[in-house]
């Protein structure tokens, strides 16, 4: 199990590499062998992902990452069919949503056995690289991108800190403060009027 959904405040739904009892077994199928689950049920109702991270019911619809192919999707609850919206250039893990939009966390491919064999490891290495992307979930365009050229080659999680205009995390670990990354105003110039919305 690599991700947890939460429906109605009750854990509903989680997302795993794959269906093994051995240590490490869901590596023999990484790129069709993840499976979304019900936990109430405990009945498999996704087959065929790769390597799913990141579950989340929204508007209701259960959305997933199907990170080994760079994607965002959501799950047909009647047929178990993994309905693709975006794809994205990179390991896509970590999401949140605001309104119609995702804010997707994109990862760098590693060189590693783990990533081998997976359809976001094939691409060349200038169509993956890590960041963030907003996804307009209703038209299934992607509408803006940070893009990290350097230091950042994971990104885990992309949080929205609702109703807030200068969030501050506090700490006083010179190393960590160190390594941040801070968006600059001018970024936020290029977001459409009709994008701007706080709703």
């Amino acid at each position: 199990m690599n991700g947890l959904c939460v429906v109605d405040g009750k854990p509903k739904y989680v997302t795993a590499l794959g269906k093994s009892d051995e240590p490490a077994g869901w590596r023999d199928n990484k790129a069709s062998g993840g499976v979304v689950m019900d936990i109430e049920s405990n009945e498999v109702i996704a087959r065929g992902l790769s390597m799913p991270h990141s579950p989340r019911f929204h508007e209701g619809k259960l959305w997933v990452l199907n990170s080994g192919a760079g994607g965002i999707g959501f799950i047909d609850q009647a047929t178990g069919n993994y309905e693709s919206v975006a794809k994205l250039p990179g390991f896509t893990r970590g999401f949140s949503i605001q309104g119609r939009f995702a804010f997707i966390g994109l990862s760098q491919v590693r060189e590693s056995a783990i990533f081998s064999g997976i359809e976001i490891a094939q691409r060349p290495e200038s169509e993956c690289w890590s960041g963030v992307a907003v996804v307009d979930l209703v038209r299934g365009e992607t509408i803006a991108w940070l893009r990290f050229e350097d230091a950042v080659q994971e990104v885990f999680a992309a949080s929205i800190l609702p109703n807030r205009i200068w969030p501050d995390l506090i700490n006083d670990d010179p190393e960590l403060i160190g390594l941040s990354y801070v968006l600059p105003d001018e970024a936020l110039k290029d977001v459409p009027d009709d994008m701007r919305s706080t709703s």
